[in-house]
């Protein structure tokens, strides 16, 4: 089946939309509907990551020069998200996409029950 490159479009549009509206979500919503479309897990997962470099990139970089960044905690989480980061593509990269896939929907499913369970409570900190 292929899929036409306007629906991929779509679901970055509409993760965009939800991250934007809940300053969280981008990596759970658009994974969750790239392997709903039968994106294999690891090319799903490289996928947003790249889309997220740019984002985050821009993004971090407007952090920095208004000076809104925490060096203390950048260096606290740069060596275990770093490790993480590893971990995660050599696991994915490992293991046959439909072993890990069940394994995968559980954990975005509960991601996702966080973010919907934050957004209800007001636990977010959306900038204003």
């Amino acid at each position: 089946m292929e899929v036409s490159i306007l629906l991929y479009i779509l679901v970055g549009f509409i993760a965009q939309m939800i991250d934007g509206a809940l300053g969280m979500a981008y990596g759970v919503s658009s994974n969750t509907f790239l392997l709903s479309l039968g994106i294999p897990p690891a090319a799903a997962s490289a996928s947003v990551h790249m889309a997220e470099v740019v984002t985050t990139g821009i993004s971090g970089f407007s952090h920095w020069k208004l000076g809104n960044v925490d060096w203390k905690l950048v260096r606290r989480l740069l060596i275990p998200g770093v490790l993480g980061g590893l971990l995660g593509a050599y696991v994915l990269t490992s293991i046959d996409g439909n072993i890990i896939k069940p394994f995968i929907a559980v954990y975005l499913l509960i991601m996702g029950g966080v973010i919907i369970y934050k957004a209800f409570t007001g636990a977010l900190k959306v900038c204003r």
